[in-house]
């Protein structure tokens, strides 16, 4: 693996400031998904890992920004998540920003301009995510995927996927991994979006299970809630298998890479899924020396 340095000026990113920008979002994506950051870091070409870097800072800035947005609006009188929105539209008609975030984000629209449809489409969503309330069933979670969690990956993938790859194959496995990825995030982070009073599972299904929104605050430990929670992790398991085609939609030098990405997914679902009604009290993460044979193979 090459240097951070060396990864930049393979990258042809050689401006000191634009160095600095890249190496802030590098930072901050190690800091909050340290599997996934190893595996760009080991897996990508040199010449596109800042790129895939910058891209997901931007999109977890913008998530953080979602989450706090309607609290903060209505603390201050402001909306964070509109005035984001501007400064965003109005960077990419210019070319130019003084955010720290955007800068790299900008400079990576040069080397990658297909990422720019699809910052338009995540920004075109992003109000589903910042208003929401909950779902009363599974299908107002699916245009939930449909209008946010689809769009966000796309920022990522269409950094990874061959430029002249069918568009109807690509959409269809993208979306199968993100259906899988986003329902296992949602189970996975119960506690936490309980404890900031957002309730992820739809209300549907938590009657079909004869389970409360309480059930959960509370961490009960019944067969009601232990079925629920194996019944969506399973659903989850079997939307990232789907998505199994899609490092055969990537170039060689990709490939690797993909397939480690969805592999680690599994992963977390299938420790999910031990821990049980555990996930009450925190989110589950797979044992390190999973995670490092997953990377070790894709290596080699």
């Amino acid at each position: 693996m090459r240097t951070w340095g060396g990864t930049l000026t393979v990258a042809g990113i050689d401006t000191p400031s634009l160095r600095a920008d890249y190496t802030r979002q590098r930072a901050l994506v190690a800091s909050y998904r340290r599997h996934a950051y190893l595996a760009v870091r080991l897996l990508l070409p040199p010449s596109l890992a800042p790129h895939v870097i910058a891209a997901t800072a931007f999109m977890h800035h913008t998530d953080t920004l979602l989450d706090q947005g309607s609290d903060a609006a209505a603390a201050s009188g402001e909306d964070a998540c509109a005035a984001w929105e501007k400064e965003v539209r109005d960077a990419l008609a210019t070319g130019d920003s003084n955010h720290p975030v955007l800068r790299p984000l900008l400079h990576t629209l040069t080397r990658h301009p297909r990422l720019r449809s699809h910052v338009e489409d995540f920004l075109a969503g992003a109000p589903v995510d910042r208003d929401f309330t909950g779902f009363a069933d599974e299908a107002g979670y699916q245009r939930y995927v449909d209008a946010y969690s689809l769009p966000a990956f796309m920022l990522i993938a269409c950094l990874l996927v061959e430029p002249d790859a069918d568009a109807t194959a690509v959409r269809e496995l993208c979306r199968a991994y993100i259906d899988g990825s986003q329902r296992l995030d949602f189970v996975n982070d119960l506690a936490e979006d309980l404890r900031d009073g957002r309730l992820t599972i739809p209300e549907e299904t938590l009657t079909r299970h004869g389970v409360t929104r309480a059930d959960l605050e509370r961490g009960r430990d019944t067969p009601g809630t232990r079925e629920l929670i194996r019944t969506l992790l399973g659903q989850a398991r079997r939307d990232l298998l789907a998505a199994r085609g899609l490092p055969g939609l990537a170039p060689p030098a990709h490939r690797a890479f993909v397939h480690a990405v969805i592999t680690l997914e599994v992963l977390t679902a299938d420790a999910a899924l031990a821990k049980g009604p555990g996930l009450f009290h925190g989110s589950a993460r797979p044992p390190l020396d999973a995670l490092l044979r997953v990377l070790v193979r894709a290596l080699r």
